[in-house]
């Protein structure tokens, strides 16, 4: 009796480290499956960075700048020379606020010891240049005086010919069967407008219907 019970708990502790050992084999193969995603991931976006980078370098910056951003969409953290080349290359699409902010992130992470740290600053102090040009010009743009800020005096008639329709009364279209004519949806046929209707036309706040 003493030996059933002992052959027993023998099977019983046999069964437990088994079970035990296929648990902890399992576990390592699930940890291994998920490391292969993880490597695979990481090489399909180093791909595209390399990719991106190609683009850039043969002057194809809208194709590079997409192919920056599939790779920016796919990653959480941000390779140090993806900064740079993404920096780089908004500055070639026109973009320099864009161009600016990513060309300093390079600079802020890599300081003048980075493989690019001296390219770096020199488009870096290209992209400033570019930005400041545009603000100076939206600054001009803000002290520019426009007619439409005003109220036009029409002259002793009080009426001014149709901008919209010329004074035909009409707008003529054109689609599959040829010519449509319409009436003037500024004017109603009038060929003309009221001093009031005109300075409204010229803020944009004349309502106009189409039939």
């Amino acid at each position: 009796m003493m030996a059933l019970r002992r052959l027993l708990t023998l099977v019983l502790v046999m069964g437990i480290v088994q079970a035990v050992a296929q648990s902890q084999a399992e576990k390592d193969k699930i940890r291994e499956l998920e490391l292969q995603r993880q490597m695979d991931r990481t090489r399909k976006i180093t791909q595209k960075i390399d990719s991106a980078i190609r683009l850039s370098d043969e002057g194809q910056y809208e194709k590079a700048d997409a192919m920056f951003r599939a790779a920016l969409k796919s990653i959480r953290s941000v390779p140090s020379d993806l900064t740079f080349h993404f920096g780089k290359n908004s500055y070639f699409l026109g973009k320099y606020r864009q161009s600016v902010d990513w060309l300093n992130k390079y600079i802020q992470l890599k300081g003048t010891q980075g493989q690019y740290s001296e390219e770096c600053m020199q488009w870096l102090s290209k992209a400033e240049a570019e930005l400041m040009k545009e603000h100076e010009k939206e600054a001009k743009r803000a002290a520019e005086v426009l007619t439409g800020d005003y109220y036009i005096d029409c002259g002793p008639t009080g009426k001014v010919v149709c901008p919209t329709c010329k004074g035909s009364a009409v707008i003529v279209k054109k689609n599959y069967f040829g010519e449509v004519y319409k009436e003037c949806p500024a004017c109603h046929k009038l060929g003309y407008l009221s001093c009031d209707d005109y300075n409204k036309l010229l803020k944009g706040k004349l309502l106009t219907e189409v039939n």
